[in-house]
């Protein structure tokens, strides 16, 4: 029978040392015995098990724990010798802090070891240490990757690396199948008003006879895939180009609440909330109908404004903002999102200033990512989505410049700098008015 790969079933560090007995690995049968443990380590090293006397050499460590993680896991085993014999180490609690060490310093991106000590009835102690490899490709502190190949590890070579960083691209939200939608719910004229856009370069007419609305949707844009053997949009493919109707039944989360408060806080009366719903386009354009209910844009900045001379009025004047620089703000707002998270996308409308909140995890994002976007540099959560909403033949017309232009408008046309923050897994932009 072929040597099964376990793993330890313990996912936190034990409050006081066990008894070999009451330790217990799990493998995709039931759990296996002590004699199936023994069994197991006897049978000697293989892709998934390395054993080890003791931890002397931290290098070398480090170098057999990229390759079990770049290879897809396993478990290194200290104080077993090269004859298969349990013989314990000394000081299984050094031993662990020092693997905690090496898998928090000397590997990239950093492990969270899953180490167990393990007590045997005649007193020898083990360090187990079970190594996942979610975040591959894993590499040593002065940039080397190794794989495992059987028992021994080596170095990557240069096609090997290139398909774990293939294998590592994770699957956005915006990729996955929109459950419960079928083709029909894409609007047809606004996809073909696209895709002919790009007649004679891209898009061949003659090719499309009969309007093969899913055939083209899955295999020129990649915005449907398969599931249950049916063609089904995905999550951006029905943002784009989805019925209103089915956008707001299907995605509630793409909703957008609008506010305007009668004030400068949230805890100003509120004069009127929406929630708007639909696909990019209609959200878009409704958003920008909302802001203009209450507030002046303007293309450059005027000599005056309509309020400026009334200073005793009990109603405050209007906001005045760019209007670059709100198209800007919206359509990030739209296209920037973490689809993924429950918490609404919502655009406050206050006194002196808009804000808008989009859900944006911000382990990993903050503050480096903060300061990077306002550069330009791009840090996409929806590339997909984001290319075909910004492309002419989508039917809007985004000012140019993107986020840096924005910032710079903003100051300009108010004098005062745009706000940009990211805490609490949201991500907030407040303009300021005149």
């Amino acid at each position: 029978m072929a040597r099964r790969r376990f793993r330890s079933n313990q996912r936190h560090e034990p409050a006081t040392e066990r008894s070999f007995q009451e330790y217990y690995l799990s493998t995709p049968a039931p759990q296996t015995s002590r004699t199936e443990l023994l069994r197991l380590i006897r049978g000697g090293e293989d892709t998934f098990l390395e054993l080890k006397v003791k931890l002397s050499n931290p290098e070398k460590i480090a170098q057999e724990i990229v390759a079990l993680a770049n290879t897809g896991g396993g478990v290194i085993i200290f104080g077993v010798n090269d004859q298969l014999r349990i013989e314990g180490v000394d000081d299984p609690e050094s031993v662990q802090e020092e693997l905690a060490r090496i898998c928090r310093d000397d590997i990239a991106p950093p492990l969270v070891p899953f180490i167990d000590r393990i007590a045997f009835d005649n007193g020898r102690r083990v360090v187990a240490l079970d190594i996942e490899g979610k975040r591959k490709p894993y590499r040593t502190h002065d940039g080397r990757f190794y794989l495992r190949i059987g028992a021994e590890k080596r170095e990557a070579t240069p096609e090997e690396l290139a398909t774990l960083w293939d294998e590592s691209r994770p699957v956005g939200f915006e990729n996955m199948a929109a459950l419960g939608s079928v083709i029909t719910d894409i609007d047809e004229a606004h996809l073909w008003s696209f895709l002919r856009e790009f007649q004679g370069d891209a898009f061949d007419d003659a090719g499309a006879l009969g309007y093969p609305t899913g055939e083209v949707l899955q295999r020129d844009l990649l915005l449907a895939t398969e599931h249950a053997g049916e063609s089904v949009p995905t999550v951006a493919g029905l943002l784009l180009f989805g019925r209103d109707e089915r956008v707001a039944e299907l995605l509630p989360r793409a909703a957008v609440v609008a506010t305007r408060f009668a004030g400068d806080s949230l805890q100003s009366p509120v004069v009127e909330r929406v929630t708007l719903g639909g696909n990019l386009l209609t959200l878009y354009e409704a958003l920008l109908r909302f802001v203009g209910r209450y507030s002046d844009l303007w293309d450059t900045r005027p000599r005056s404004f309509p309020a400026a001379d009334i200073l005793d009025s009990p109603v405050a004047a209007r906001g005045n903002y760019q209007r670059g620089v709100v198209n800007e703000a919206v359509s990030n707002l739209l296209v920037h999102r973490d689809l993924a998270l429950r918490e609404s996308t919502r655009l406050n409308i206050f006194d002196h200033s808009i804000e808008l909140i989009n859900p944006r995890r911000t382990a990993g994002f903050s503050p480096v990512a903060q300061k990077a976007i306002r550069y330009g540099i791009p840090q996409r959560l929806n590339p997909q989505l984001a290319a075909i909403f910004s492309s002419t033949a989508y039917g809007l017309q985004l000012p140019p410049g993107g986020l840096p232009l924005m910032l710079r408008s903003a100051r300009l046309f108010s004098n005062r700098r745009t706000e940009l923050n990211a805490i609490n897994d949201e991500f907030r932009v407040r303009l300021h008015s005149i």
